[in-house]
């Protein structure tokens, strides 16, 4: 099982690896649809994605910001958000769909990103 990069009673976040910046967010407790979350988990969860894409946004300063809920191979409620750039392997279409090119990326020290978005998170539990 893959390591947590945070985790407290409402959500746990994950790096999925890739070449891009693409981070889940899985919901504690395994609820198989948004609605079937109570309304403050929900709260949560969308005041995390709020966190993880402004981070994303500032720290890398991608082409787009891609959000997407599946959930077909695990139904399990999680969020995949993921910085996307025209030179990604995979640009324009999904990451899930044709590969395009060979990445070219040059991208800063995720370890940076990582701590500051961690420290971020932390404050969703004082909402």
């Amino acid at each position: 099982m893959q390591e947590a990069l945070f985790k407290n009673e409402f959500i746990t976040v994950f790096k999925e690896e890739s070449h891009i910046p693409w981070l889940k967010i899985f919901t504690t407790e395994p609820y198989k649809e948004l609605t079937d979350c109570p309304k403050n988990l929900r709260d949560i969860l969308y005041r995390s994605i709020e966190i993880v894409e402004k981070e994303m946004r500032e720290y890398y300063k991608p082409d787009k910001i891609n959000i997407a809920m599946f959930g077909n191979y695990v139904p399990h409620l999680h969020v995949h958000i993921m910085a996307r750039f025209k030179s990604d392997a995979f640009f324009p279409e999904s990451m899930w769909g044709k590969k395009q090119r060979e990445a070219s990326l040059v991208l800063p020290d995720e370890k940076i990103f990582l701590e500051e978005l961690i420290k971020k998170l932390h404050s969703i539990v004082n909402m």
